[in-house]
């Protein structure tokens, strides 16, 4: 079979060895791939395998061989799934290789803000340590995470492994599932409520759900307004779950302490991008699902995906 990645330097920078799938095809491999340029660098192939490369009904259409699209990532709004399920063309993403990872994130954003650490550092660099009448200079406010209540929106996965290192710092957790429960307390002591209630109550936000049309936009002015004085918000889950603009006026208004993000609705972000340089707001560029670990796990995935789709048995299949 003919098998084209489209997107391969989404990736990897040279630290993974895409040779495996030339087990399973002839292998054609694009560092990028601009929307111009899908159809027809995929018009003869029989398997896809892509990243963020968009797959609207107007490039599929062109690819009158293609019977099997795999999704180097969990999210897959990027692709036509209407058009594929219409076309016999089977869709596998790669479930859950990032719940470590991107929990891990979401903590170094909470531990920086509550505990000031690049500030910190900042001030110690620049030389106010040595010119500090005291051994313990009291230069930015500190706060503790036990005791404080962080709801969780989205309570897959990473969702769970959230809440589970969020309990480890004896912290409360609220949490919005997608579909609520019978229970309203699980066994970790999770308690399950609505979003208008957590918002209420949470000191953090944390955002772990995909990108849909129930969710777009969802957290706008009224959303932000709705969460409680000097809270703090994370979004490591994409950025087209909130408005740029309501986030940016919640920071620089004082209403939010601070926001730590992973994703913007436009990436990479552009020059006109609302949140560039905001105050009190720590961005990374869309990274929370990248140590080394996390991607073997996912070309591991990705290629088993594949192989079982060959087999006639797929695994992770979402269309």
């Amino acid at each position: 079979m003919k098998i084209v990645l489209t997107d391969a330097s989404t990736v990897t920078n040279g630290d993974l060895d895409l040779s495996v799938f030339e087990a399973y095809g002839e292998v054609t491999v694009y560092p990028l791939t601009s929307y111009e340029e899908t159809a027809a660098r995929i018009a003869d192939a029989d398997a896809v395998l892509l990243n963020k490369t968009v797959m609207d009904a107007n490039v599929l259409s062109c690819a009158k061989n293609l019977k099997y699209i795999g999704i180097f990532a969990t999210g897959y709004n990027m692709i036509d799934l209407e058009y594929c399920r219409a076309h016999g063309i089977t869709v596998c993403n790669a479930g859950s290789y990032s719940t470590d990872a991107v929990a891990q994130t979401v903590f170094g954003f909470l531990l920086n803000h509550y505990s000031r650490i690049a500030e910190y550092d900042a001030f110690v660099r620049e030389g106010g340590w040595k010119s500090s009448p005291s051994f313990s200079p009291f230069v930015f406010p500190t706060m503790e995470l036990a005791g404080k209540t962080i709801g969780i929106f989205g309570y897959g996965a990473i969702g769970r492994k959230v809440a589970q290192i969020a309990r480890a710092f004896s912290m409360r957790v609220l949490a919005v599932p997608h579909r609520m429960p019978d229970v309203q307390t699980d066994t970790d002591g999770v308690t399950y409520t609505d979003l208008d209630t957590m918002l209420a109550e949470a000191d953090i936000v944390s955002v772990h759900t995909p990108l849909n049309t129930e969710t777009k936009e969802l957290f706008d002015a009224s959303r932000f307004a709705q969460m409680k004085e000097g809270a703090y918000f994370v979004n490591t889950s994409r950025g087209g779950v909130l408005v740029e603009e309501a986030l940016r006026d919640a920071l620089e208004s004082g209403h939010l302490s601070g926001a730590g993000i992973d994703v913007l609705t436009l990436e990479p972000m552009r020059e006109d991008c609302v949140l560039h340089g905001v105050r009190n707001l720590t961005t990374t560029p869309h990274v929370a699902w990248a140590p080394l670990e996390t991607r073997i796990r996912l070309l591991s995935i990705v290629e088993e995906n594949l192989r079982n789709f060959i087999a006639g048995a797929p695994t992770h299949k979402v269309s």
